[in-house]
């Protein structure tokens, strides 16, 4: 094997490691750990199946349950620390080879605090708002154990948030006039952090017990099954020979993968391993394909109809049905997605480049009928969310049930048309449904964890800080209402550097979403609250790319073997396109299908959104049909205005209605293909070395 060869499968190793540190956890126990571990996830994976399919039990009860499973897998799965300690006596703290004795202890002892409110479930419903001393101490030990579980997990971000709003809860009467708040007791912080639905066994934590959990577990089994290099191949068949075609198959194999998977490092390792190299194959720079990689995974979040494991918590937030915040996210997600595509065009224009050979590529119909069988869960998944409207977590369960006969079969019946070994087929098929059953509740680790966390930080916003956090935003702001959003985008973008995304969404919704609303409301705007929860999981979902702490680029640089500072300022480039979506669809809430009900119509904003979208794109990447000119880039902005804010250029010209704008923004886009396409021999000509 050449040096090459050598170095690639090292950044492939390394991006991997990565990825199962983010979801696996940092110890690899060589001792009994090896084994227990492994045990307790698969009996909190058929522990979760029970509660879907025969398991009846209180909701508060299973939060704690939940919650404790969590917990045995962080102490047992994370060391104390991420580094190697040599000091005599201290070792264990960064253990990684064998789970140590005081980790047991603390597992024991985080365990027995989750399952407190199960074990005294009648005596804490008699005495609700006066704890006893021991409730008190029971819950002091919860909150501490979840905190350092958060930290070995998710790292020290959370923490920071979570101590500083309990000593602001509890020091709040001594501080300024502006920051003063009246305060709060050790009884009653204690008995709403701990022993009731508003804290820790809050709406998030339910969310995650409930559906998440179902959504996670179904896509590790249908990517252990093969359906991750399945989507990859199906997305190479069709798309590998265009311009810049392997580019455009990450985007397509990305979004699909992201259908069932909740993390952005997850998925540019199981697409980008294939995907990077064959961009480098066909001339896209190190750096330009991995960000194209990370563009693509860290979107695949915001994909309907199955969309990240916030999604869920704001279908509980706002009151809506699940499939409803689907509809609302759709055209600003495949509006996004759609762009990405057009960028990759893009960026292979300026660069001359071709796709690749068809004899180098899977052939289309051969690919579909040695992955259809994946094809199946999927579409009972779809059908269920969308034609039977089923809630979320049956849809899941009943895709899962879908799924592991599939899984179980799969390589028996190739065996069998094969003449090879049958018995050895489902051997094989079993190991992968043990194995993506531990992988499920592996992955679900960090999410039980940030979401039981995140409650205490919406525990105490709900003991009377809401009010004094929208006058605070308020005075940061001036009242300005677009500074209050770029206020909590920045804020959501530098929180998302140490938090996972669905902590960053329930943190920054529970302080600003209701206060974008109320401050709309002081100026005489209405805004949706799931305009309003949207714009948060927006911001908290392309954290994962924002330098310098996206992790998803630094996967992508192993891979590529790029600079990860310059690749995630590139993806973040690559994403503008989606941090500016947010922020319209506050201002015109037809592009959440706010109030609209009609196809064709959606359609059509769809196709004008994705034309301002492409005009946007354009001039940020300075290039269209060929390089773009000076003047021509005040036209597009006017297509950008136009496409974006039909009601407005409505209104400002004397139009009748919203829609005649788009007349406009049609025209002047014309305007600029035209000039562009005169050109198009003389630019084309000297692209390649551009």
């Amino acid at each position: 094997m050449n040096s090459a060869d050598t170095r690639k499968d090292e950044g492939v190793r390394r991006a991997r490691r990565m990825a199962q540190e983010e979801e696996l956890g940092l110890r690899r126990p060589k001792n009994w750990g090896r084994w227990a571990i492994p045990v307790i996830a698969l009996c909190w994976t058929l522990f979760q199946l029970s509660l879907a399919s025969w398991l009846l039990l209180d909701s508060t009860i299973v939060r704690a349950i939940h919650l404790a499973f969590a917990f045995a897998l962080v102490f047992l799965g994370y060391p104390t620390l991420r580094r190697t300690i040599d000091i005599p006596g201290l070792r264990w703290l960064g253990e990684r080879s064998r789970v140590t004795l005081p980790d047991v202890l603390l597992a024991l002892l985080a365990v027995g605090s989750a399952l407190y409110i199960f074990f005294d479930y009648e005596g804490l419903a008699s005495r609700v708002g006066a704890p006893l001393q021991r409730d008190v101490l029971c819950g002091l030990l919860l909150v501490v154990l979840l905190v350092e579980a958060a930290r070995r997990v998710i790292g020290p971000a959370l923490p920071v948030i979570i101590v500083a709003f309990t000593l602001y809860a509890f020091y709040g009467p001594y501080m300024p006039d502006v920051l003063a708040f009246k305060g709060v007791s050790v009884n009653r912080y204690f008995s709403q952090i701990t022993l009731t639905t508003e804290g820790i066994y809050g709406i998030p934590l339910h969310v995650s017990a409930t559906i998440v959990f179902l959504f996670v577990l179904f896509g590790a089994l249908l990517h252990k099954a093969g359906g991750g290099r399945f989507f990859i191949d199906l997305a190479m068949s069709l798309l590998g020979r265009y311009k810049g075609g392997p580019a455009k198959a990450a985007v397509l194999s990305s979004g699909l993968s992201g259908l069932v998977s909740g993390s952005s490092i997850a998925n540019v390792v199981t697409t980008g391993t294939f995907t990077i190299p064959l961009m480098k194959k066909v001339g896209y720079p190190a750096k330009k394909a991995g960000a194209i990689e990370v563009a693509a995974s860290t979107n695949g979040q915001l994909m309907p109809p199955i969309m990240g494991a916030a999604a869920f918590i704001i279908a509980e937030y706002v009151n809506m049905p699940y499939l409803e915040v689907c509809k609302a996210a759709a055209i600003p997600a495949f509006a996004a997605y759609a762009t990405l595509f057009f960028i990759t065009h893009v960026e292979a224009s300026k660069l001359g480049l071709k796709g690749l050979p068809r004899v180098d590529l899977p052939g289309f119909f051969t690919t579909l009928l040695s992955g259809v069988q994946f094809l199946v869960p999927l579409g009972v998944l779809l059908y269920e969310l969308i034609i039977a409207r089923h809630s979320p977590d049956l849809a899941a369960f009943r895709a899962i049930m879908t799924l592991v006969p599939i899984m179980l079969l799969q390589h028996a019946a190739r065996a069998w048309v094969q003449g090879g070994d049958v018995r050895a087929g489902l051997a094989r098929g079993g190991r992968e449904v043990l194995d993506g059953m531990v992988a499920g509740a592996r992955n679900m680790v960090s999410v039980a964890i940030a979401t039981a966390a995140a409650g205490i930080v919406v525990g105490i916003v709900t003991m009377g800080l809401g009010g004094r956090i929208t006058d605070i935003i308020d005075i940061l702001s001036g009242g300005n209402f677009i500074l209050m959003l770029m206020i909590t985008a920045v804020a959501s973008l530098i929180l998302g550097m140490g938090l996972p995304t669905t902590a960053n969404y329930i943190v920054m919704a529970s302080l600003t979403a209701p206060v974008i609303v109320t401050i709309a409301q002081f100026q005489d705007f209405a805004v949706p609250l799931i305009a309003a929860h949207l714009f948060c999981f927006y911001f908290g979902i392309l954290a994962d790319d924002t330098p310098p702490v996206g992790l998803a680029a630094y996967a992508a640089s192993a891979i590529a073997h790029s600079p990860p500072i310059a690749t995630g300022v590139q993806g973040f480039m690559y994403d503008i396109r989606t941090a500016v979506l947010p922020f319209i669809f506050i201002f015109n809430t037809d592009l959440l299908l706010w109030g609209i009900d009609s196809f064709w119509m959606a359609m059509l904003i769809f196709f004008m959104t994705c034309l301002g979208c492409f005009a946007f794109a354009a001039v940020t990447q300075g290039w269209f049909i060929v390089r773009i000119r000076w003047y021509e880039i005040p036209l597009l902005l006017a297509v950008t205005a136009v496409m974006f804010r039909p009601g407005f250029i409505s209104n400002l010209v004397g139009l009748p209605g919203k829609y005649p704008a788009y007349l406009i923004g049609v025209g002047l886009l014309c305007l600029v293909i035209l000039m562009q396409w005169q050109r198009r021999p003389k630019d084309t000509a000297t692209a390649g070395g551009i």
